[in-house]
């Protein structure tokens, strides 16, 4: 779905660049190697995971699965998601996009072994795609997403679901 006609768009027609609590996912993807997918943002060039806000009747998962087949043209179904933690710190996660709308995200992150497709980003929001080490990210890296892959890292080594 694009941007206009969504949920937040809609929001946004009532409310201007008012801060807005947004819901959403965000979807570490690997690849054989342990390699994580990130993506270059078209409007700001920073790297990042594929993320996305939530729709009305939909949940966490449905935002991971659509926001990856969206912004990467992979699919990853709902089964093959694992959630490994929550990121709402609004130091952290509070973005200001170009235009001057503002978001304090609460996101779910996921991680997923298992996808299928043929990586083709989707160029109104994404420049390019690669997979690289996770220790090892593209850069300028957006500062969520430091977060995110530490909360993984930790996830990884302490088995428990990681907050922040």
């Amino acid at each position: 779905m694009s941007y206009a006609g969504s949920y937040i768009w809609s929001l946004r027609q009532e409310v201007g660049s008012r801060t807005l609590l947004v819901p959403g996912a965000q979807v570490l993807l690997l690849d054989s190697e342990g390699r994580g997918l990130f993506q270059q943002r078209v409007d700001n060039g920073v790297w990042e995971l594929p993320a996305g806000a939530c729709e009305e009747g939909g949940d966490f998962a449905d935002a991971a699965v659509r926001e990856v087949a969206e912004e990467t043209g992979l699919r990853v179904e709902r089964e093959d998601l694992v959630a490994f933690g929550s990121l709402s710190d609004p130091q952290v996660h509070t973005l200001t996009y170009p235009n001057g709308d503002v978001t304090h995200c609460f996101a779910l992150c996921f991680f997923a072994r298992r996808w299928s497709g043929t990586l083709a980003p989707g160029v109104d929001e994404v420049r390019q795609a690669l997979f690289r080490p996770l220790g090892d990210p593209p850069r300028p890296l957006h500062p969520p997403t430091e977060v995110v892959l530490s909360m993984y890292e930790r996830f990884r080594t302490e088995g428990r679901f990681q907050a922040r």
